[in-house]
This record gives C-alpha cells, sequence and structure tokens, in this order.
C-alpha cells in the first residue's frame, strides 16, 4: 500500500478546542504574554509562533476565548492598517523600486497590477468593517509613506 492520501502539507490545527492538560499557564498569564510581544512590536502573526514555538501555547483563542488581533486592540497596541494589508503595501513598494530600475521587466509590471488590485480589494473590505477609516484608499505614494513609518 502507498501513503495516503492527506490533501495539502504542513499541521492543521485540531477541530476539538481543548485545553491541553499539559499547558501550565493560566489565562491571565497567556494574554500578558501576547501583551509582551505586543510592546515589542511582534505583528499578531508572529506572537503565535512564538507562543507556540517558546512557551508550547498551540492556540491562544482556545485558552483565552480572544483572538491574539483582539487581545492587542484591547491594550491599545494593535496597528492602525491590518497586517496582511501592510506586508501587500511592503511588497507593492519593494517591485515598484524594482520596476524604477528595471523599465522592461514586463512581468514583475502585470504582477504589480494583480497585487494592487488585491490590496484595493482588501482596503475596500476594511472600510466596509470600519476597521480603516471611511475614504481610505490605496496610492503609492502614501503606501510608501506608510511602509517607511
Amino acid at each position: 500500500m502507498g501513503k495516503q492520501k492527506t490533501g495539502k502539507h504542513g499541521s492543521k490545527k485540531p477541530p476539538v478546542k481543548i485545553i491541553p492538560k499539559w499547558l501550565k499557564l493560566s489565562k491571565e498569564e497567556v494574554e500578558a504574554l501576547v501583551v509582551k510581544l505586543g510592546k515589542e512590536k511582534f505583528p499578531s502573526s508572529q506572537i503565535g509562533m512564538i507562543l507556540r514555538d517558546t512557551y508550547g501555547i498551540p492556540d491562544v483563542k482556545a485558552i483565552t476565548g480572544k483572538s491574539i488581533s483582539q487581545i492587542l486592540k484591547e491594550n491599545g497596541l494593535y496597528p492602525e492598517i491590518p497586517e496582511d494589508l501592510l506586508f501587500l503595501l511592503k511588497k507593492a513598494v519593494r517591485l515598484r523600486e524594482h520596476l524604477s530600475k528595471h523599465k522592461k521587466d514586463k512581468v514583475s509590471k502585470r504582477g504589480l497590477e494583480l497585487l494592487e488590485s488585491k490590496i484595493r480589494r482588501l482596503a475596500k473590505y476594511y472600510v466596509k468593517k470600519g476597521i480603516l477609516p471611511k475614504g481610505w484608499t490605496y496610492s503609492p505614494e502614501e503606501a510608501k509613506l506608510i511602509v517607511q513609518k
């Protein structure tokens, strides 16, 4: 018999949200760790990896009942621009710098068009949800200023 087909590679979160018995940290201690890492300017995705790898915390939401982003928002540490949008803006700025040096790179030019379309769609969603201010629009100049902060 061959290998069993499981679909995509990598680990998957368990379907049942149970706090593991071997975890010695309380809900308050986990929240304090998230706040501490947030004050050190780590993005929420990196905080989750640090908690998993260093402290053995498999799922913050299962323990605290709140996501890492919610804990950061409650403590005033969540950035004004969501993490996923910020990383797309950084990518667009880098791609524009590349295209300023390599003007004939048509493949990258198309990639930039697709990336900017994705940024506009995501920004529209965040404006609709009230996470970004009304009337927030993407512009390459504004993206460069945001990324430089």
